[in-house]
C-alpha cells in the first residue's frame, strides 16, 4: 500500500464513524480506497485493477460510467440540480415505472431503499388503519426501526431488534415469520388480520429464490384477509426482468418499492402502487382522510431521475435480460463445478445477475438454513478472490451488469478455481 493510500485510511478512522460509510467494510489487511470505476472494472488509489461484482451494491447494472447516463445527468446539471418541484425527469421516469410495473398506478419517489420501505409501510398502516406489519425472517428492507427486526427465538411469530436505540414499541408492531413457509404465513395473516396492515417481502430473499406457489399463495392469503402486500424489489426491479420480479415470478402485489436500478447510481427509490392506496400521500388529504406524510427535499430530483431515465432506456433494449441471465448462468454453473472438482460443497444461491455463493451440502430455503451453512469458509472465498483481483462483499451477493462478458466470467472462474483449491 502506498503512503497517500495509508494517509487516507487513517484519516478515515479519524473522521469517518467506524472508518467506512456504512456496514460495509473490509478486514484492514484488505482495506482499500475505491479510486474510479469503468464498466465493470474499478481502481484502487494505489492503481490495483479489480473486476467489480459490487457494482455500488447493485445500482450499476450497465457498469460504471455508462455513456448514455453520463451524457443524461450531464445535460441536467447544466439545466439545474434540483428544484423541489415537479421537473420533467421525474414525470417521464414515474410513467415508464407505471408503465412496466405490473402493479404500479402511481408513483411516489423518495431517496433510498430505507425510506421506500418505511414509507411504503407507513402507507399500509395510513390506508388500512391497522398498525403491524409481517416480515420474513432475514429479509431486508433497509435500516428503518422496522426493518431492523429479526425472529425472537423466544416467542414464534414475534420480532426482535437488531440494532440498539429503536423503541421497544416499534418491535411489538411487527411479525416475523421464515421466508418460503406459506403455512406459518397464513396463519398468522388469519391470526392477526383486524391489526395487520402489511405484508413485505423481498421476492428473492436475499439470493434465496421462492419455493413454488409461495409468492402466489402469499398474494392469495394477503387479499383474500385484506392486507396490504408490499413486494419489496430494490434489488430485483429491473433486474430479473423488464417487469422486475412482478413478471419473473407471477405475483402482483399492492404497493411495490424501487432503488437501485432505477437510480443509475444517483440517490433514488420508488414507492408504487395501486391509486386509490397511493391517493393517501396527496398533501390535499392532510386533516381531511387517510394522510401519509411522504415528502423529502431531494425526492424525485432531476438527475437522479434523468440518470433513472437513461438506465432503463438502455435496459429496454433487444436481449438485455437474455444475456443478463446467460452470462450469470455462466459463473453459477462455472463455481459449482469446480467446487465439484476440488470437493468442496458450493452452492450458488440467486437468480439472474444476483448471486450468493454458500458452503454446505443441505438445502438452503430460509434464512437460517443460510446462517447453517460455513460462514468461515464463504468469507475467505471471498477475500481470496479479493486478493486475486475482484472486488466482491467477501459474505454477500455477486451483482453481475450488462458489461459483463462471457470472457469476464472465465477469468473470474480461473481465479476461483485456484482461490478455492486452498480452501479444502
Amino acid at each position: 500500500m502506498t503512503d497517500h493510500s495509508r494517509q487516507k485510511l487513517d484519516k478515515a478512522q479519524a473522521f469517518l464513524a467506524g472508518a467506512t460509510l456504512g456496514m460495509f467494510k473490509l478486514p484492514d489487511d484488505h482495506q482499500m480506497i475505491v479510486d474510479r470505476g469503468l464498466g465493470c472494472t474499478v481502481w484502487d488509489t494505489d492503481g490495483n485493477e479489480y473486476i467489480d461484482y459490487v457494482l455500488g451494491s447493485g445500482p450499476m447494472i450497465l457498469g460504471h460510467a455508462n455513456p448514455a447516463v453520463l451524457d443524461a445527468i450531464t445535460t441536467q446539471a447544466g439545466r439545474g440540480s434540483t428544484f423541489y418541484g415537479l421537473n420533467e425527469p421525474a414525470i417521464d421516469l414515474a410513467e415508464q415505472i407505471v408503465e412496466a410495473s405490473p402493479c404500479a398506478e402511481q408513483v411516489r419517489f423518495t431517496c433510498s431503499g430505507t425510506d421506500a420501505t418505511f414509507y411504503a409501510l407507513r402507507l399500509a398502516r395510513a390506508y388500512s388503519g391497522r398498525e403491524k406489519v409481517l416480515k420474513f425472517d432475514g429479509g431486508w428492507h433497509g435500516g428503518h426501526d422496522y426493518a431492523q427486526q429479526d425472529a425472537d427465538p423466544d416467542r414464534r411469530g414475534h420480532a426482535r431488534a437488531l440494532s440498539d436505540g429503536i423503541p421497544a414499541g416499534a418491535t411489538e408492531t411487527v411479525l416475523i415469520c421464515p421466508f418460503n413457509d406459506l403455512d406459518q404465513a397464513t396463519t398468522l395473516i388469519e391470526q392477526h388480520a383486524h391489526e395487520l396492515a402489511a405484508v413485505i417481502v423481498e421476492p428473492l430473499q436475499r439470493a434465496i429464490q421462492p419455493v413454488e406457489g409461495f409468492l402466489p399463495g402469499l398474494e392469495a392469503v394477503a387479499k383474500w384477509n385484506g392486507v396490504i402486500l408490499i413486494l419489496d424489489e430494490i434489488v430485483t426491479g429491473f433486474r430479473l426482468a423488464w417487469g422486475g420480479a412482478q413478471e419473473h415470478y407471477g405475483v402482483t402485489p399492492d404497493l411495490v418499492v424501487y432503488g437501485k436500478t432505477i437510480s443509475g447510481g444517483y440517490t433514488l427509490s420508488a414507492v408504487c402502487g395501486r391509486a386509490d392506496i397511493m391517493a393517501c400521500a396527496a398533501p390535499e388529504r392532510k386533516g381531511s382522510g387517510h394522510y401519509a406524510f411522504i415528502s423529502g427535499t431531494f425526492n424525485g430530483n432531476p438527475i437522479s431521475c434523468a440518470a433513472g431515465l437513461a438506465t432503463l432506456s438502455e435496459l429496454s433494449k433487444p436481449n438485455i435480460y437474455p444475456d443478463l441471465h446467460a452470462v450469470s448462468r455462466r459463473l453459477r454453473v462455472g463455481l459449482e463445478e469446480i467446487a465439484a472438482e476440488t470437493g468442496l460443497p458450493l452452492q450458488i444461491l440467486g437468480d439472474g445477475p444476483v448471486l450468493q455463493p454458500f458452503f454446505s451440502e443441505e438445502p438452503i430455503r430460509t434464512y437460517r438454513d443460510s446462517q447453517n451453512t460455513d460462514l468461515t469458509r464463504q468469507k475467505a472465498f471471498g477475500l481470496g478472490m479479493l486478493k486475486q483481483g475482484y472486488f466482491v462483499n467477501p459474505t454477500g451477493k455477486l451483482y453481475l451488469s450488462t458489461v459483463h462478458t462471457a470472457e469476464i466470467v472465465d477469468r473470474t472462474l480461473a481465479a476461483a478455481r485456484s482461490v478455492m483449491a486452498g480452501l479444502n
